[in-house]
């Protein structure tokens, strides 16, 4: 079974610049030893030309070694220390530092340095460049970042393929999760992003296929689709300690090979719902021209001629094209 970290441990350093001043005064005083031991050389005294150089190289070897323990960090950055193995804890917050000189940093993601990696760059890197860039990579980013996946082809909950994508925002919240307990955690995120994505799609369909307002669906119920798919995500990402800001659906259509299929459905269901209306309103007009006639005493209608009305002004009102009048000389008998 695998030994998951449970928590970060946060570090408490003392300020790296009383470290600074006494590493400088090392190298000093060693440099100014080794100085006088060139000197004593000329009037031959060895044994203090030999207390001389070695008093001079321990300060040399002391000062590099102090020097290792210095850490610059800026605001949102952290370094995972761990010492001879085992995890040592989590430098965090901006500033200038004094760590553990023989705890060195970890990080499972190195973040790629242009001038370095691309074999197109013109400008070939320079030693001071490849160990900034070392340095760097090993630095931890605790900002909001964004994660965008490429579009994927999923069955809906009807099973029609549809084309959706999707953006995360994220960020770390426990550096050691991150960097122990998985592999990597840019990789980890992206590939259980995917995995969700396909776990909560195949609940919806793409659209409703009635006036159910209770029906939820990808293109109707967006933000309820995108809060359900940050819990999927957040419950898998947990293990890697991060945190999902906010999930949101950037493209959702139909696959192409049912895209044409579903447009001409869409558009039958928009001409039926405008056919209704239409019917319901000359329904009510009839109704109104009638009952008008009728209280105004104007003209009394049987129930043949009322018949023969509600005829012309149903296709008058929901005909395609205008109607053409047509004169009746004589009667309806």
């Amino acid at each position: 079974m695998t030994n998951h970290i449970s928590k970060e441990k946060i570090l408490k350093p003392m300020s790296g610049m009383l470290m600074l001043i006494i590493t400088i005064l090392a190298i000093l005083i060693s440099l100014i030893a080794i100085g006088f031991g060139i000197w004593f050389i000329f009037e031959e005294s060895f044994v203090l030309v030999g207390v001389l150089f070695g008093v001079g190289l321990v300060l040399l070897i002391i000062s590099s070694l102090l020097s290792m323990g210095l850490k610059i960090l800026k605001p949102n950055e952290a370094l995972v220390l761990t010492l001879f193995g085992k995890y040592h804890g989590t430098l965090q917050g901006d500033g200038f530092f004094f760590v553990n000189p023989f705890a060195r940093p970890v990080n499972t993601v190195l973040q790629e340095t242009p001038s370095i990696l691309n074999p197109d760059a013109n400008q070939a890197p320079t030693l001071a460049s490849v160990a900034s860039s070392m340095l760097t990579n090993k630095r931890l980013s605790l900002k909001a970042m964004t994660l965008s996946n490429d579009r994927q082809k999923i069955n809906d909950q009807l099973g029609n393929p549809i084309i959706i994508g999707i953006v995360v925002i994220w960020r770390i919240v426990d550096t050691a999760k991150a960097v122990f307990n998985v592999d990597n955690f840019k990789e980890y995120l992206s590939t259980q992003c995917d995995s969700a994505l396909r776990n909560v799609v195949r609940l919806y369909p793409y659209d409703t296929s009635s006036n159910d307002d209770n029906e939820k669906s990808l293109r109707g119920s967006s933000q309820e689709v995108a809060d359900r798919l940050k819990e999927e995500i957040q419950a898998k990402v947990e293990v890697a300690g991060l945190e999902v800001i906010e999930a949101k659906i950037t493209h959702l259509s139909y696959a192409q090979e049912i895209a044409a299929v579903m447009l001409q459905r869409q558009q039958a269901s928009a001409i039926i719902d405008a056919k209704q209306m239409i019917v319901e309103g000359a329904v009510g007009m009839v109704e109104m021209a009638i009952s008008k006639l009728k209280e105004g005493g104007f003209v009394q209608l049987d129930e043949e001629r009322k018949a023969q009305m509600v005829s012309n002004l149903l296709v008058v009102l929901c005909g395609n094209k205008d109607a053409q009048p047509v004169v009746n000389s004589g009667t309806l008998y």
